[in-house]
């Protein structure tokens, strides 16, 4: 390969998120091997593609249920989770939680070996079990028939996970869980988040204490904050625990996202989630427990008429939170990659240093996706 063939390509884009700040007048080049640098200055004899909008490090989601028609709960297998994980790159996520939800025992352990089995896949950071430790108040679309309290079938899992260095998120609620149990499952090293629960304040700061570091979903499936019993959310707000939160203005009103995200009492604690469904990437509709959820006016609903997940990606959510909720730039793009980077320990995947083109993103100037940096012309 001659000399000129391995030179990069070089971008000016009107800016480029590194992880931390924006920065402007920055130029992006992507060698032959497919990886960035940036430069301050064009080399000499260079010139450089102008990119109306900003280059970003890829979305990291920590809640996905499914995408391209594969449903976790129902596609435990290898191949089901590269289906995910690839219909969610379509749209700018490069790294993913596949998230099994509460249901029968044998389709965790079927969740668990299938993600043992495609750990070093391309985007799949881990896994998410939300639920069956829930709160059967706030189970929300999750089934009745299979929410229990905590048992240690779960914490083997957990246990299995850690001990191959797999990043693991449980969500359960602190009344289907001892105290001891979410000091066990935060020392071995797993992020324990709080969600689908009706516990007060006092419970939920006492799960804190014990190790919980995170909320899941905050607003949603929650006991919520009056004026005198602030329940999970106002515990969560005032707390300086991680928590996710689902921007598709159907989950949660705007003017809540905003009033969550400027009341934390230290930055960089919340982050974006999709909890998006198969529909994303997929076709309108697909089948949860022994219900049908289909698409109406933007909503996945059940048989029951209840909320079932989210049709909603990253992306989306990070123009909203933009453009609606009206959060600064920065804030948001730090919600959407390096805020659920850092919380499970992957703060590289936040970065732009020796990153492949094929995991950044390109924003245009309404902040909406417009492709990778590997698929620009």
């Amino acid at each position: 390969m001659s000399e000129t063939e391995t030179m990069p390509r070089w971008f000016s884009p009107d800016a480029v998120f590194d992880g931390q700040v924006l920065r402007h007048g920055v130029h992006v080049g992507v060698d032959a091997a497919g990886v960035v640098r940036l430069s301050d200055a064009l080399p000499e004899g260079q010139v450089a593609t102008p990119l109306a909008g900003t280059i970003s490090p890829g979305f990291i989601d920590l809640q996905v249920n499914g995408g391209g028609d594969a449903l976790f709960n129902t596609s435990s297998t290898p191949e089901g989770i590269a289906t995910i994980a690839a219909a969610h790159r379509g749209f700018g996520t490069v790294g993913i939680l596949p998230t099994v939800i509460t249901d029968r025992a044998e389709v965790m352990t079927a969740a668990v070996d299938a993600l043992m089995a495609a750990w070093g896949q391309d985007g799949i950071l881990g896994i998410h079990i939300e639920g069956p430790h829930l709160a059967p108040a706030r189970r929300g679309t999750h089934a009745a028939d299979f929410v229990r309290p905590m048992e240690p079938a779960t914490i083997a899992h957990v246990r299995r996970l850690r001990k191959a260095a797999i990043p693991v998120m449980i969500t359960l609620a602190p009344e289907a869980a001892d105290l001891q149990d979410i000091a066990l499952l935060s020392g071995l090293g797993a992020v324990v988040s709080i969600g689908h629960s009706d516990a007060t304040a006092a419970e939920t700061r006492a799960a804190l204490t014990a190790g919980a570091g995170c909320f899941t979903h905050l607003f949603n499936a929650m006991s919520p904050m009056l004026n005198r019993a602030p329940g999970v959310v106002g515990a969560a707000i005032n707390s300086t625990a991680y928590a996710g939160v689902i921007c598709d203005g159907i989950h949660v009103a705007d003017e809540m996202i905003g009033l969550a995200i400027r009341a934390r009492p230290v930055p960089d604690r919340m982050f974006l989630v999709s909890d998006a469904m198969p529909t994303v990437g997929g076709s309108g509709r697909f089948r949860l427990y022994d219900m049908e959820v289909h698409l109406e006016a933007g909503r996945l609903v059940n048989d029951e008429g209840s909320l079932a997940g989210a049709h909603t990606t990253m992306a989306e959510g990070l123009a909203r939170l933009i453009n609606v909720v009206g959060i600064d730039p920065v804030v948001a793009l730090r919600m959407a990659v390096t805020v659920p980077a850092t919380v499970i320990g992957r703060g590289d995947l936040a970065s732009v240093a020796a990153r492949q083109a094929k995991d950044m993103v390109v924003l245009d100037q309404n902040w909406g996706f417009a492709g990778s940096l590997a698929a620009q012309p």
